[in-house]
Formats: structure tokens, sequence, C-alpha cells
């Protein structure tokens, strides 16, 4: 899904959003695939693990993309400026994910 926002924003955006709202979009795409590729580290981690907290890093990937990314669509496709103040909400989801990526990592590393 985010390779076809990234697509229809540089194509179909560009002549209605201002270059500063096309950048608002831009960073919604580019969080949502970054965290769309942090899932497939999820999977590969609760293989490896079976660590619960690796199912939770997922979890908060998905309330990040949902908060982070969406709130960012809809302040740049919508208008409705008062969505981005669920924005850091979708960014501390993202890094409590990314934490108890860390965190199950460096477990599984001592436990070997």
């Amino acid at each position: 899904m985010s390779v076809a926002a990234g697509a229809f924003g540089a194509h179909a955006l560009k002549a209605i959003l201002d270059p500063p709202m096309l950048a608002v979009y831009e960073t919604a795409a580019r969080y949502q695939m970054y965290h769309a590729l942090g899932l497939f580290v999820v999977a590969w981690l609760w293989r490896e693990t079976r660590n619960s907290l690796a199912i939770k890093a997922g979890w908060l990937f998905c309330a990040g993309i949902l908060l982070f990314s969406g709130s960012l669509y809809i302040v740049a496709l919508a208008g409705i400026k008062w969505m981005g103040a669920l924005t850091p909400l979708g960014g501390a989801s993202f890094i409590a994910g990314w934490i108890c990526i860390a965190w199950t990592a460096w477990r599984a590393g001592r436990d070997q």
C-alpha cells in the first residue's frame, strides 16, 4: 500500500497539493514503507525467538502506521490540521516497537 501511496503522491498529487503538504504526504508514505519492512523483521525475529515481545513490536508498528502515517495522510489530503496531534503518538509507537525488537534481539544473542 505504501508503494501505491507513494506513486499516487508522486504522480497524481504533485499538481494538486502545495509543496509543504506534498512533503507531509511523502513523509507518511515513507514511514509507512519503513515500518512495513519492519514487520518483516518482526516476523523473522518471532520465527527465530518465539519471544512475545516481537509480536508486541508488530502491533506497535501497525498502530504507528495508522496513527503516524494515517494522521499525516489526513492532514495532507483533507486539510484537517488537528489530526496532526495524533502523529507523535504514532511516532512513539514506532519507537516503542523498535525498542521491543532491539530488546528481543539482544536477549536472543545472550541466550545462545
